[in-house]
């Protein structure tokens, strides 16, 4: 077992670059077509030459994977396919070796239906408490008993063959938990401790804000509040537990909490809950100018009075990759199919990437980056006979899924299967190797480059907070410390601001050394 990390917080998580790793996307190790840990431990060198701070690991854990790992088996097992619990322990060490914390994935709102409460409670024993089983509506209870829907689509039920109706706000073999149960409330502290003291330094919360349920089970439609099912108040008591026992061993936390009320939003930041949280309205913003600083600015203010950082992502597993969507034209985010609108036009597309990758990484506080985005990796189109994301098939195939996105990296350009490993188990597009990282490694141009010397540079902003300088339209400009960010999204050229040094740019000036439309630039005042 590796070592516990010891109970102080240097703040590091504050301003961290945070690498997302999708296991089975990432790198294979021992050739079967699946990554895994193997496949990460070997790449450590060169996520250390990235720089990043820190690994998000989404779920490894033992899981039959009918959605991507999402649905947990055993929290105490790494999935075989991925390795061992061993593996994990000394990959743990090895990354901290390097400098470089690693975050696990817990998914509290529910569990595999392989889990053994859940299989216990179909056997009929006690353990039904510990879910939502209902008897259902109509005169033979062969309605649901009431009208929730899954986010995967249709009904958020299932009938079992006793009559019986269990929850599932996703698929129908991820029934929910019960938070008002005590044993599930003890069990998943016991979680945090299990991976606390083999090392981790923090933990992500999927689905933060969806675990408590109003007993009475009511219709969404009776639109009675709270929300009988999204955040409710009852979640507060979980996470200042939760908290407790992140400060026993200085770790921190990061929610996944989607709410469109900021000061609801901000709860969950108290300094005795949760950390951080991800900042989705970045995210699904569009290339526009007024937007991106009006959600820069209501971000700050949300965060400002519980004194949480923000944080900063363009893309992650369930979402559109950035090139894809910055390269379509903006018709407004369809948060069904996690994109902009049609069609998409791809050297726009990355231009916008690279200096949306700048814009990020200027701003205070943490910003985490989804593996291969920093390769440059466009949203990849997945036969229909190959897509395995529950939400295509759960959406009657209007919904294409979120498979586009995980498609296995490309590492090496003169390898089969793009240095990947085995034959993957996503098929990689043709022309996937021109985004291997080899390649890019050697090239200073290439959008891997780019965001190593992004990282490096970094620090050139400091801690201090964002000052907006005059700009013209179309145009974002701001300071921190002694660097200036400039993001031109009109199209237009425009000139720099004063400054004594040229830091970065997401692309070349004019011949005027003007900053051209959909380029960015880092100065130093």
């Amino acid at each position: 077992m590796g070592q516990p990390t010891p109970a102080t917080d240097d703040g590091w998580w504050r301003s961290a670059v945070i690498y997302q790793v999708y296991v089975r996307s990432f790198a294979d190790g021992d050739g079967d077509g699946t990554g895994d840990l193997a496949g990460v431990r070997a790449r450590l060198p060169y996520l250390a030459e990235l720089g990043v701070d820190a690994l998000w690991f989404t779920p490894w854990y033992r899981s039959p994977m009918k959605d991507g790992g999402y649905d947990v088996a055993d929290y105490r097992a790494i999935d075989p396919a991925f390795g061992t619990l061993a593996e994990a322990e000394k990959l743990i060490a090895e990354a901290r070796e390097l400098g470089i914390r690693t975050i696990v994935d817990i998914v509290p709102n529910h569990v595999s239906d392989q889990h053994p409460w859940f299989r216990a409670a179909l056997a009929g024993g006690p353990g039904r408490e510990l879910f939502h089983f209902r008897p259902g509506r109509g005169e033979h209870g062969e309605l649901p008993p009431n009208d929730w829907q899954s986010e995967f689509g249709g009904p958020a039920w299932t009938r079992l063959p006793d009559g019986d109706w269990y929850l599932h706000l996703f698929a129908p073999e991820q029934p929910d938990l019960n938070w008002a149960h005590p044993a599930v409330r003890q069990e998943h502290e016991d979680i945090l401790r299990f991976w606390f003291e083999r090392g981790v330094a923090g933990v992500r919360v999927d689905s933060a804000a969806l675990l408590a349920k109003d007993p009475e089970l009511p219709d969404v439609t009776d639109g009675r509040a709270p929300h009988p099912y999204v955040d409710r108040d009852e979640l507060h008591d979980v996470y200042r537990a939760w908290r407790a026992v992140a400060d026993e061993y200085g770790a921190v936390f990061v929610g996944e909490v989607w709410l469109p009320d900021p000061e609801r939003f901000a709860r969950y930041l108290r300094p005795d809950e949760l950390h951080t949280a991800f900042n989705f309205s970045f995210l699904t913003c569009p290339w526009d100018a007024d937007r991106l600083r009006t959600s820069i600015d209501d971000t700050l203010a949300e965060h400002a009075p519980v004194g949480a950082p923000a944080t900063w992502v363009l893309c992650n597993h369930d979402v559109t990759r950035t090139v894809t969507r910055y390269g379509r034209a903006d018709t407004g985010f369809d948060f069904a199919t996690k994109a902009f609108g049609t069609p998409t036009d791809l050297a726009l597309g990355t231009r916008r990437a690279r200096a949306a990758a700048l814009l990020s990484l200027a701003l205070p506080g943490a910003v985490y980056v989804y593996q291969g985005e920093e390769l440059g990796l466009p949203e990849a189109d997945i036969p229909l006979d190959r897509i395995e994301d529950p939400m295509h098939a759960r959406s009657g195939g209007t919904d294409p899924g979120r498979d586009g996105c995980r498609v296995p990296l490309p590492w090496a350009a003169g390898e089969p299967h793009a240095g990947f490993g085995g034959e993957p188990w996503l098929p990689q597009p043709d022309g996937w190797a021109a985004y291997a990282a080899d390649r890019q490694a050697e090239d200073p141009g290439s959008v891997l480059s780019l965001y190593r010397a992004a990282i490096r540079l970094r620090p050139e902003f400091g801690d201090g907070p964002l000052t907006w300088l005059p700009a013209p339209d179309g145009v974002l400009a701001f300071t921190r410390a002694d660097a200036l960010c400039v993001v031109n999204l009109a199209d237009t050229p425009v000139d720099l601001p004063a400054h004594t040094e040229l830091l970065l740019h997401s692309g070349p000036l004019d011949t005027a050394g003007r900053l051209p439309g959909d380029t960015a630039v880092w100065l130093r005042a």
